[in-house]
């Protein structure tokens, strides 16, 4: 490539959020649904930041405290992800505790990583490679699609214990902070501007370094 390509920012024209129409953002709102126009989401940065940390902040309480209590003939037990997940290994069900463990573990703690990274390389904090940036984002928005598998999870865990009059199973403290990482992940997610990503690495392709006598 010669030279960087002209940016629809810097003719002046934004792409609605809402709809995806590209009108001068001049107009201030989109002609077809009337949504508010950005050149870039306002404050995505900041938003997203502070929405992961409140995330992480809640994904220890989400696994350190009991997510269902289970009555058993008058024997009461408490159960936290990570418990649920040895005993289902320990009694041989190895898919589900793999299942639980990927969805209910591994994917919300790549999701909290991740977009912090990817925060990083926005403000230019880090500075990686096109291909490398491409793979992160892609793997990104791969995560993204799964965000409900984690709820979905413990729907059946909770509907393989409920046993009529034999057992009951009632959801803990830990299943309310898990469900706010959850919930905390996909609006981070949502707020986030990738296209500031793209911003950064053109400013750092097209700088010019400066020559040393």
């Amino acid at each position: 490539m010669n030279g960087a390509l002209t940016k629809a920012a810097a003719c002046g024209l934004a792409g609605c959020h809402a709809c995806g129409r590209v009108v001068a953002v001049s107009q201030g709102r989109c002609p077809r649904c009337g949504s508010r126009l950005h050149l870039r989401k306002p404050a995505s940065i900041q938003r997203t930041i502070a929405l992961m940390i409140a995330a992480a902040v809640l994904y220890i309480p989400s696994h350190l405290l009991p997510i269902m209590t289970a009555v058993e003939l008058g024997d009461v037990t408490q159960h936290t992800i990570i418990s649920g997940m040895i005993t289902f290994w320990k009694e041989g069900s190895y898919p589900i505790a793999i299942v639980i463990f990927t969805a209910s573990i591994l994917i919300p703690f790549l999701k909290i990583v991740t977009l912090i990274w990817l925060c990083a390389a926005a403000t230019g904090r880090v500075r990686p490679s096109p291909s490398m940036l491409g793979r992160i984002y892609w793997f990104t928005e791969l995560l993204g699609r799964w965000s409900m598998v984690d709820i979905f999870v413990v729907g059946i865990v909770v509907s393989l214990m409920q046993l009529g009059n034999y057992m009951s199973v009632a959801p803990g403290p830990g299943a309310l902070a898990f469900a706010g990482v959850v919930v905390l992940t996909m609006f981070a997610a949502m707020s986030f501007e990738p296209r500031l990503l793209w911003d950064r690495l053109d400013e750092q392709l097209t700088a010019v370094p400066v020559a040393h006598p």
